[in-house]
């Protein structure tokens, strides 16, 4: 079957949520019974966004074969079944490093290269790439309509819809329809600005959805059709909501699904949404709470933490709790804070990170959650600092780093490994600190043996599992024996016994750390087996006092 193509679109302003939209699309969709696909096409420069600082972009997503992606990805896979990977995240500077690279190979054999055609045939080659991957493919463009560097992107999809036809095509375009308190209003101006300035680039859409804090009336939703040439039972509210996973019922209660089908000329069974229906069900009533203080230096944006927030809410669904996340800014942390910050909490969580900012405060977590058996999970750069602070309170080792942090360290527990087997690859990899800083990453799934009895075992109920990877550093081999003889159980060990992945200190209650981000393999449907055990230990400490 040939693929059709939906494009969403955005105007007016940034962060309307076109990745839930398209991910809320996706899931409806699949409801229906077809096969999904979901493309992000990123405006700016930078090849991947590995190297932005989380502030600036929020969290780096990674799929299975080791892309860093954009946090949109992470929607499209917890909302969809899609297998995301390589070739569903592209950027400008990706497109751009492409052309270029072919100019100089000589593959246009001295033409003049411009943006139209050589920038838009190579993002419509990394669209068209998907044809035949599903029955439908989702391409989401960044950013905003009318920003110069979307442009090419948009020239591009304008193109395909006279390459492959109305009944392939979709145009969907979300933007915003704001609600002036004063005056008691909302106001359709800015949507119908938003509509003239793709109609200018030669797109006129399909589909609208109004992003919107009050429900639209039928008097709007018909000014909105006049205005934007847009049929009035496809102009859709995009209404806040509590939860995000509502999101995908809304849309369906409205008709969303079936005016794609009717546009894209389908047939499909209705709609299966038991699923969605149960989850929203057991979110509105949970018969429990659970406090988790997240010590982390990017806690001032949210989106840095995106996965690990949802990944929470996950677990907190299957132990019917609802979570509360205490973000606690480890730069911050001073001596004396710390029983005023923790000591509400119920599970302590310290997440990945780079560099050496806020270290300290995250040791003091660590130590805190060590000694008063308060249940803890340490995730990746959380993983590392265990190991150092155990290496140094509990082995003997006080001047014990990671060489990340002090490179003269005298008992480097975790430094930089320059020669390691990869499982993906199936090569040996080396690296060093003069290798580029993408090149000495460890990215994508990697295989892990669990030792049966132990808490991670317990967890998956299995004992071969695969989880992601994004960090530098590991733990220093040469060390295991002396932090085994002190209480560390190295409870997860790449098949070959080279790389540790999981930890735990058995004299605890619940104290785990795994060098792999768990966060990006969790499902609202299907919670991650550390999240709903970290949750549990939780809700059981809780439960207790």
């Amino acid at each position: 079957m040939k693929t059709k193509f939906i494009f969403i679109t955005g105007g007016v302003l940034s962060s309307l949520g076109k990745g839930l939209a398209a991910a809320s699309i996706g899931a409806l969709l699949e409801a229906r019974g077809l096969r999904v696909t979901i493309q992000k096409l990123d405006p700016y420069i930078n090849v991947d966004p590995g190297t932005m600082n989380p502030f600036q972009h929020g969290e780096v997503y990674v799929t299975e074969d080791g892309a860093e992606t954009d946090l949109d990805l992470g929607h499209y896979e917890r909302y969809t079944h899609a297998k995301l990977g390589q070739r569903h995240n592209y950027t400008s500077g990706r497109i751009y490093y492409s052309v270029i690279t072919k100019e100089r190979r000589g593959d246009y054999l001295g033409g003049t290269v411009q943006v139209i055609p050589h920038i838009t045939d190579e993002i419509k080659q990394a669209i068209l790439q998907l044809n035949s991957e599903a029955d439908i493919a989702i391409i989401e463009i960044g950013g905003t309509v009318g920003d110069i560097e979307g442009l090419p992107f948009l020239e591009a999809i304008r193109q395909l819809r006279s390459d492959l036809g109305t009944e392939n095509t979709l145009y969907i375009h979300l933007t915003y329809v704001p609600y002036i308190q004063a005056a008691g209003e909302l106001k359709t101006k800015p949507t119908q600005h938003s509509v003239k300035e793709l109609l200018s680039i030669g797109i006129q859409p399909d589909i609208l959805l109004c992003r919107t804090q009050i429900s639209l009336s039928q008097d709007i939703k018909s000014k909105i059709s006049l205005f934007c040439n847009v049929e009035e039972d496809r102009v859709i509210a995009a209404k806040d909501v509590k939860c995000i996973y509502e999101v995908p019922l809304r849309f369906h209660e409205q008709g969303l699904d079936e005016r794609i089908i009717e546009s894209l000329n389908m047939w499909t069974r209705a709609p299966v949404l038991t699923e969605w229906e149960d989850l929203i069900d057991r979110i509105q009533k949970p018969q429990h709470k659970v406090r988790i203080a997240m010590v982390g230096k990017y806690v001032n944006l949210k989106e840095s933490y995106k996965s690990l927030n949802e990944a929470l809410s996950h677990g907190g669904v299957a132990n019917s709790s609802e979570i509360e996340i205490d973000f606690v800014n480890s730069e911050e942390i001073q001596g004396g804070q710390l029983q005023d910050l923790l000591s509400d909490a119920d599970g302590i969580l310290v997440p990945g990170g780079f560099g050496s900012r806020g270290i300290s405060g995250k040791l003091e977590a660590v130590t805190y959650a060590r000694e008063n058996k308060v249940p803890f999970l340490g995730i990746c750069l959380g993983m590392q600092l265990a190991v150092v602070e155990f290496a140094r309170n509990v082995a003997g080792l006080p001047l014990a780093d990671s060489t990340e942090f002090e490179s003269s360290t005298p008992d480097p527990v975790i430094y930089l490994m320059t020669e390691w087997y990869d499982y993906r690859t199936d090569k040996i990899q080396k690296r060093d600190e003069d290798t580029d800083m993408g090149g000495t990453m460890r990215l994508g799934a990697y295989p892990c043996r669990l030792t049966k009895g132990s808490k991670a075992h317990a967890a998956y109920g299995v004992t071969n599992i695969s989880e992601r990877h994004r960090h530098r550093y590991e733990f220093n081999n040469s060390y295991r024996k002396v932090l085994e003889d002190a209480g560390i159980s190295f409870t997860g060990l790449s098949p070959n016994g080279e790389l540790v992945e999981i930890i735990e200190i058995s004299q605890h209650p619940w104290f785990l750390a795994c060098q792999f981000h768990p966060e990006f393999k969790s499902r609202p449907l299907d919670p991650h087996p550390l999240f709903v055990a970290f949750i549990h230990a939780a809700l059981s400490k809780r439960l207790k006092a």
